[in-house]
């Protein structure tokens, strides 16, 4: 609910948001990549064309203020949970993890403790271990949308579309047209070949009130992936400048030129979009 090799933004809560599948090249018709990555508007695949989005406030400039701060007291909750914040933002999952296994050894009942945890799992690939602790964040007498979409990304990740949906419908019920919500809804749908239903609920995702820029990039990218190019380049256009929405808006053209790429390269073991590493929302 956030790269091209996979879901295309991250959304808060993943929102991230954060790396998931490779969204476009199965979007195209090409091999190559796997999925990954957890909460709202996550993304996928390590190559993202969109990539710069929110890309000016890097925490990294706090992560060492906030491993002096946890280093003086593991047990302050928030603080660690700041903390494993900022490693998730700058990259550092596995340390980011360890921050949380910590915190979640200590409060075993804190449910936000478990959230985090468990989305921080996800993050970084472990998703068996992730539905584990996600499904202890929530109780079926008080669900959480939030754990409910990081569910869903988790097994949108593992390629159990029709559950993930099954888990953003359930998240809808509890928060109604929350773009975020909504945007991991049209992502999953993309990702099992529906881009008619990924493209309705993505509209419907960006006409809410607190849509943001990341939603409006998974809507671009869908659009791109339908062939759709001067619609995705418009609704770039919002966030970015023209120049750079239009590159981007090339990197998709040349994603799906490589659909055409010659049959001898395949053989030769160059399957289009095998260079194109996973990455981690949102």
């Amino acid at each position: 609910m956030t790269g091209i090799c996979g879901r295309a933004l991250r959304q808060p809560g993943t929102v991230r948001t954060r790396r998931m599948l490779a969204l476009a090249l199965l979007g195209l018709g090409l091999a190559g990549c796997q999925t990954r990555s957890p909460e709202t508007t996550g993304s996928i695949g390590s190559f993202n064309p969109f990539a710069k989005i929110g890309s000016e406030r890097s925490p990294r400039a706090e992560v060492a203020a906030l491993a002096d701060r946890y280093n003086a007291d593991p047990s302050d909750a928030r603080t660690a949970m700041r903390y494993a914040a900022a490693l998730r933002a700058t990259d550092q999952k596995s340390q980011a993890v360890a921050v949380l296994q910590q915190l979640a050894l200590r409060n075993p009942k804190d449910r936000s403790v478990l959230a985090a945890y468990g989305k921080s799992l996800a993050d970084a690939g472990r998703y068996q271990e992730a539905n584990d602790v996600l499904q202890n964040a929530h109780s079926p007498a008080q669900p959480d949308w939030r754990v409910l979409s990081a569910q869903g990304m988790v097994a949108d990740e593992t390629g159990d579309h029709a559950r993930a949906q099954s888990l953003y419908d359930a998240a809808l019920k509890i928060a109604p047209n929350e773009p975020r919500i909504l945007s991991n809804l049209g992502l999953s749908y993309a990702l099992s070949r529906h881009l008619d239903e990924a493209e309705t609920t993505l509209r419907l995702a960006v006409a809410q009130p607190k849509a943001d820029a990341r939603v409006r990039q998974n809507l671009a990218l869908v659009l791109g992936l339908k062939g759709r190019y001067d619609e995705a380049e418009q609704v770039l256009a919002q966030d970015l400048g023209p120049a750079e929405a239009a590159a981007n808006v090339r990197e998709l053209r040349a994603m799906a030129a490589k659909r055409s790429a010659p049959k001898t390269a395949q053989a030769a073991g160059l399957t289009p979009g095998r260079q194109l590493a996973r990455t981690a929302v949102q």
